[in-house]
């Protein structure tokens, strides 16, 4: 299928905008950022309005029909939710100004952090990552550190299995550890000395929930590692189970997928907090790993 371009919809002459007169004298523009053609598209704006609805028709979406694997754009986000995340107060904040002016913003995300911990089962919750990714990075780098406290340098190994998220095997090796690509079947043969962690995806990717997610965060503990739970498809355990509960040291939100926040940007609205952000992806921390990582707090929000 070929859908012409804006270009080829061209008509010279046709206008789809015209400015305002003047209010104000007008001002030459300086000689260096004029040019004599500027070749753009010449459209009437019912044109533009006609070809791009088009096109968007031509898209698969939520709005349109249904997923039936639950991934990161897939999510049915409410209308209503949309429209929240674009009020002024979140949409039109900026991160430098003064701090009496966004105590609104402030209490939100104090409470964000409580829910969330609440919701988790863990310790605390930093909302200092910006995206999914980030989370991760930020959760891996954490298990480095706490492996790095203790003065156990060994531990350079990963175990992801093969229906985690996608983006398991990216964070590790950006983390400096090896992946150990390993099915669960295989997570007591590989549990020796050198494991740093294992990142689990629970419900994975599948759609399936581990019956035995228990068991293999203790084979893990028992061989001195630790476990990343990634919380791409935590919709679906909310107010059944709590990861914390499980025996989760580590994990991260999705909040475009759980709670409705729009995907991309970092959340509905980045706000102020000192040294951080509202987040769309925040990262809570089991009693151990909290004590543990108290002197990181210069890069952490805890």
């Amino acid at each position: 299928m070929t859908e012409p371009t804006v270009y080829e919809l061209s008509s010279p002459g046709r206008i789809g905008f015209r400015y305002p007169n003047l209010d104000v004298p007008m001002a030459e523009l300086p000689a260096g950022l004029t040019r004599d053609e500027l070749p753009l598209p010449e459209l009437s704006e019912l044109d533009v309005v006609r070809h791009f609805t088009h096109l968007s028709k031509l898209n698969y979406s939520i709005d349109g029909g249904f997923y039936p694997l639950g991934s990161c754009t897939m999510k049915y986000n409410p209308k209503i939710n949309e429209e929240g995340a674009r009020l002024s107060g979140f949409a039109n904040i900026h991160p430098l100004q003064p701090i009496e002016t966004v105590q609104g913003c402030l209490v939100l995300m104090f409470e964000l952090q409580e829910y969330l911990k609440e919701i988790a089962g863990f310790a605390g919750v930093s909302l200092q990552p910006a995206a999914g990714a980030h989370g991760e990075f930020v959760g891996v780098s954490i298990i480095r550190a706490y492996h790095q406290s203790r003065g156990d340098s060994k531990r350079t190994k990963i175990l992801i299995p093969d229906s985690a998220h996608g983006t398991n095997p990216a964070t590790t090796t950006m983390s400096g550890f090896d992946v150990g690509n390993a099915d669960l079947n295989a997570v007591r043969a590989a549990c020796d000395d050198s494991v740093a962690g294992l990142m689990l995806t629970n419900p994975n990717t599948l759609g399936l929930f581990d019956e035995n997610v228990v068991e293999v965060i203790k084979l893990v503990h028992q061989a001195g590692g630790l476990v990343y739970g990634d919380g791409a498809n935590l919709n679906a355990l909310l107010g059944i189970v709590r990861p914390g509960d499980l025996g989760f040291d580590v994990m991260h939100f999705n909040l475009h997928k759980t709670f409705s926040t729009p995907h991309g940007g970092g959340g509905p609205a980045r706000l102020a907090w000192p040294n951080t952000w509202l987040i769309s992806c925040p990262v809570p921390l089991s009693p151990s790993l909290k004590k543990a990582l108290t002197k990181y707090r210069r890069c952490l929000v805890l």
